[in-house]
């Protein structure tokens, strides 16, 4: 029985470990590569901003070391220069420079990731990653050995659990064994200390109960018939009395002599009757031999939820735009451009992840710096509202002749593009807006709406309140 139990309980925890274990080993192995191939991919998108500033060999060389010291990164220019890596077989950098597409594949030796930048007129840059097996898998066979020795642990525990849980019932069960037996052979002093499991110690109270009863039977039966044989000497008495006023004789002697061994087997009777049950006192509490004794362990196993709210990636907007704003505005004044920051010191949550904030931002103010000449002055404004955050990006330059064409991912020829895109798909996963006019500097105005990640408990319903924060050195 207590192999069993162990089997049991290692059959079932192996069961169980392997059916946790194998998907949490795929998922394990999953995330290790997601990890690896979104790093790549933000290497990747960090290049871009720089390739929309300035495609100078060293200036780009310096991008590149920067972003990756590795042997992953490289940038594939439109007028054949190539830079830092180059692992991406030349049908698929011909793809993505004429259709514009992002390639992620798997090829030998590792994972490919291409980028497509698009430099105007200048035709189309390709921004290539290359993420080696190693770092695909990295950290997975390390994660793999922990969780198998974590099962391991479990499965020796759970056995090692049921086997000394089994040993307890074994024991209970042998002792109550022998103790029957031993009743059975009369031995009317036999018990058992009641231990194991709370059946194994109800059947062993029972059977002390049991034979408790059975002696006190048999004495109750024993006394009856030390009564019965001592009632029997009263008329026994008379006729010894009867006996002896009889005359001599033969039959007068053969009838003393029956009454006398008659009287002698009574009193073997009473005596043996009166004699106690086994060899000592009748319902003694017996002790049980030491080995008898069985030793009970309580386990408790506590368990605690915690229970986390779902919540999607938030971002402050305005810390986010004002970390980039001041790195554009480093920027501007290295061509003697005039920037203006205006930014709210209300709190702006935006229910969008910090990379996406900042690829925002990044596009917006890089088409100035693209499609305006040095010396072109631009502003940077955010404000919060009762139900969003609104950024507003405008420049002194020519302007956007179509606006509406302008939105199309890709299609414009002026001071917009897939940066755009990126700003439109970022108002619409926030239920806001995106637009585009001319500003107070003469040139193009975006003005892109984000919605609230929660809505403003101070503002009633129609109520738009807007506090500008410090506004920024001009360069």
């Amino acid at each position: 029985m207590r192999r069993s139990l162990a089997g049991v309980a290692l059959a079932v925890t192996s069961m169980v470990a392997l059916a946790f274990l194998i998907p949490l080993g795929v998922l394990v192995a999953d995330q290790a590569r997601k990890q690896s191939t979104t790093a790549a991919e933000q290497r990747a998108a960090a290049l871009a901003p720089v390739l929309a500033l300035t495609t100078g060999t060293a200036d780009l060389q310096q991008a590149v070391s920067g972003l990756d010291p590795g042997d992953g990164l490289g940038v594939h220019l439109p007028d054949g220069r190539r830079l830092g890596a180059e692992h991406a077989p030349a049908e698929l950098l011909r793809r993505a420079m004429a259709e514009g597409e992002s390639i992620a594949q798997d090829v030998p030796g590792g994972w490919l990731y291409l980028q497509p930048v698009v430099l105007g007129e200048d035709g189309t840059a390709v921004v290539e990653e290359f993420v080696p097996d190693a770092d695909l898998t990295r950290g997975v066979t390390a994660s793999w050995a922990v969780m198998s020795l974590l099962a391991v642990g479990l499965i020796a525990g759970s056995v090692l659990v049921a086997d000394r849980l089994g040993a307890q019932v074994v024991r209970s069960s042998r002792t109550l064994s022998r103790a029957s037996h031993a009743l059975g052979a009369g031995d009317l002093e036999i018990r058992v200390e009641p231990g194991g499991p709370r059946e194994l110690r109800d059947a062993g109270q029972a059977f002390n109960a049991m034979a408790d009863r059975m002696v006190g039977l048999l004495a109750t039966e024993r006394e009856l018939v030390a009564d019965l044989s001592h009632r029997l000497r009263t008329p026994l008495t008379a006729l010894h009395l009867a006996t002896d006023r009889m005359a001599p004789g033969p039959d007068t002697r053969r009838i003393g002599a029956a009454v006398a061994q008659l009287e002698e087997e009574l009193n073997s009777i009473i005596a043996a009757a009166r004699t106690p049950l086994a060899t000592g006192p009748m319902g003694r509490a017996l002790t049980a031999p030491e080995g008898s004794r069985a030793a009970t362990a309580a386990v408790r196993v506590g368990t605690r939820s915690t229970g986390t709210a779902a919540a999607g990636p938030r971002a402050e907007a305005a810390e986010v735009i004002r970390h980039r704003a001041g790195f554009w505005a480093t920027l501007a004044g290295h061509q003697d451009r005039t920037c203006r920051l205006e930014i709210t010191s209300e709190p702006t949550p935006v229910q969008l992840p910090e990379d996406d904030l900042t690829a925002v931002i990044d596009s917006l103010v890089g088409n100035v710096f693209r499609h305006t000449p040095p010396g072109t002055a631009f502003a940077v404004r955010v404000e919060r509202t009762a139900q969003s955050v609104e950024l507003t990006v405008e420049d002194a330059g020519p302007g956007i002749d179509d606006p509406d064409g302008a939105l199309a991912r890709g299609a414009s020829t002026g001071s917009t593009g897939l940066g755009l895109d990126i700003a439109r798909r970022a108002a619409a996963a926030t239920a806001g807006s995106l637009r585009i006019d001319r500003g107070r500097l003469g040139g193009a105005r975006i003005t892109l709406s984000l919605g609230l990640a929660c809505a403003d408990p101070t503002a009633g319903p129609g109520r738009r309140t807007r506090r500008r924060g410090r506004r920024g050195p001009a360069h």
